[in-house]
């Protein structure tokens, strides 16, 4: 099994990374001669977007290929893994802005407002322009993590901006560093967010937006089904989630069973966005020994136990 990703995105990846690698170069040149460290700051944040992208990008042709007999569930945390090497880079860099500008408002520099200005502005563009583009396919972790730089590099240019005038104004060249301050921040803030949710999906955490309870809940609530335990569900990828579980059920001929396993499989899909699924059906107790973890839910699997264990005796 594998994600059908929308047509565009390895295409606007590519455009992206274009582009990000021009704006590099120009904002590199123009902060060391404008002598502004929000702008150089900008040069080291897209660098790590020019990475990010390139990941993002390899990262969809890995998740497109199939399954195989080594790789039997195919290779949907590609992207996750590309998504988490990014927002560490991402971490580091925030931190070398940090520290670049505390060493900038120690040692004030002239800057070159008209200069921030002009290059910023056309970052804006640029960023933003490609900021839209991948929001479109957002909701994928890998696609969102690059989604998440170039938003940030748009709104921190945008910020470039705002210094440049005000330094043009005051005349204040602590702005400069003070800037970088928040650029760095808000790179901090993006990154984390994508390390929490890539480690969730590594550890084989809950996916995003599924919990327990309400998984057995509605599970328990089917015709048929008088419990749920030994209860499994996470994230192959960020969009392909997977369930294991055992489901306590009457002693039912085989095509009873099955219009129950297909009444299961329609409300895991409508509910919770799950498709990849392992059913094991039950009307005995199952064993502790061999893994399967008990209680079992619901009032009518309970009964069921007790009258097993009555008659045993």
């Amino acid at each position: 099994m594998h994600i059908h990703r929308p047509k565009n995105a390895a295409t606007v990846l590519r455009l992206a990374l274009v582009a990000t690698s021009i704006y590099v170069v120009v904002t590199a040149v123009a902060g060391v001669r404008a002598h502004s460290l929000a702008l150089i700051s900008e040069a080291g944040h897209n660098l790590s977007d020019l990475a990010a992208l390139g990941l993002s990008l390899v990262a969809v042709f890995l998740e497109t290929r199939p399954a195989n007999s080594v790789k039997t569930y195919g290779y949907h945390r590609a992207g996750v893994l590309a998504a988490f090497i990014n927002a560490i880079a991402l971490i580091g860099l925030s931190g070398y802005i940090f520290y670049e500008a505390g060493q900038r408002l120690l040692h004030p520099v002239a800057v070159h407002a008209n200069v921030m200005m002009a290059v910023a502005a056309v970052g804006v563009v640029m960023n933003g322009v490609i900021a839209l583009a991948l929001h479109r396919s957002s909701h994928d972790v890998n696609i969102r993590s690059s989604f998440l730089h170039m938003l940030g590099d748009t709104v921190s240019t945008a910020a470039v901006i705002v210094g440049g005038w005000a330094i043009l104004a005051t005349g204040a060249d602590w702005i400069d560093p003070a800037l970088s301050f928040a650029i760095g921040g808000l790179i901090l803030w993006s990154a984390w967010a994508i390390v929490r949710e890539t480690l969730n999906i590594l550890l084989e955490g809950m996916p995003r937006g599924v919990k327990l309870d309400q998984v057995v809940t509605a599970l328990g609530q089917i015709e048929g089904v008088l419990g749920v335990h030994d209860l499994h569900v996470w994230s192959l990828g960020s969009e392909v989630h997977a369930l294991s579980c055992h489901i306590l059920i009457a002693d039912l001929p085989l095509s009873a069973s099955d219009r129950i396993l297909q009444v299961v499989k329609e409300r895991l899909h409508e509910g919770f966005h799950i498709d990849h699924t392992t059913i094991q059906f039950e009307h005995v107790i199952c064993e502790v020994a061999h893994g399967c973890v008990v209680p079992v839910h619901g009032e009518h699997a309970q009964s069921h136990l007790r009258r097993r264990a009555t008659d045993t005796n």
